[in-house]
């Protein structure tokens, strides 16, 4: 189902708030396993790492849209 708006998600500004909320949870939960990372298994490393990663792509993911949105604010008010 769809409101028919032919609007995107970046239009809605949902993707900003939800990209960064993930970003944040990822990038904690990437804090909280680097000690059992550092001091264990070599394998814990790759979920650190993984977390870390899944973080920096919410953080682009985020930028993108802010960057989408302040493109169009910027094109609507010169006209």
């Amino acid at each position: 189902m769809s409101d028919e708006s032919g609007g995107s998600a970046f239009d809605e500004g949902y993707v900003i708030p939800i990209a960064g909320l993930v970003a944040f949870a990822f990038a904690l939960m990437a804090g909280l396993t680097a000690q059992r990372a550092l001091s264990g298994d070599p394998a814990d490393v790759a979920v650190t790492v993984g977390f870390g990663a899944i973080a920096v792509l919410a953080l682009r993911i985020r930028l993108k849209a802010v960057a989408a949105r302040s493109g169009g604010d910027e094109g609507a008010s010169g006209e």
